[in-house]
């Protein structure tokens, strides 16, 4: 075996969803392209854990401190969906359905994985709808049992608030992630989302 060519294979198979021979093609491909691109590609990675840093508001990718989700004057501030990771917030954006703005938690609730309350942002969101003017929060947590739980445990903590709580409707199929949903399914999630509990 050439081992630069078994490095590439070893990097790239520790991604997800690149298995070993996806990892071999790709490799082998790189191989056969100009050096000027495998430069860029290696700049570009390089790059990007240096250029991008979590929005103080909404903890998604952002290039500054305030994303361009949460410093657009044309979202409405009043409506905040809650999400998972940041690449539920690109699933959601790419429908251009949502005109609102985002909460990343960084995980769903999990104790048999260590994932408890104070390992997510459920505290800065909780500070966030205290301090600002909301009239509706949408779970948008997808259908797992971890997604479930976190999603009842939301529904409590905010319940009496003030403001209504939905969360998606039943299109998203059961135990999938967001980033997996096609987006006419996540669409009409998002559209006929339902209540799950109102404030006083």
């Amino acid at each position: 075996m050439i081992k630069p060519i078994e490095d590439v294979v070893e990097a790239l198979s520790g991604l997800p969803t690149i298995g070993k021979k996806s990892a071999w093609r790709l490799a082998l491909f790189m191989l056969e392209r100009p050096q000027e691109e495998l430069d860029r590609l290696s700049k570009a990675i390089s790059a990007l854990k240096a250029g991008i840093v979590l929005c103080k508001q909404c903890f998604n990718y952002s290039t500054s401190e305030i994303c361009d989700v949460c410093a657009s004057p044309v979202r409405n501030t009043a409506l905040i969906c809650v999400v998972e990771k940041p690449m539920d917030v690109f699933a959601f954006e790419k429908t251009g359905a949502y005109r609102g703005l985002y909460h990343v938690l960084g995980g769903v609730l999990s104790p048999i994985n260590g994932v408890t309350v104070d390992k997510l942002r459920i505290a800065e969101l909780k500070k966030r709808v205290e301090t600002g003017r909301v009239e509706e929060l949408i779970l948008g947590l997808g259908s797992s049992a971890e997604a479930e739980t976190t999603c009842l445990y939301c529904a409590r903590l905010f319940a009496g608030t003030g403001f209504k709580i939905t969360r998606l409707a039943r299109g998203v199929p059961a135990g999938i992630e967001l980033e997996y949903v096609d987006q006419i399914t996540l669409d009409h999630a998002l559209h006929e989302r339902t209540n799950i509990a109102y404030g006083d």
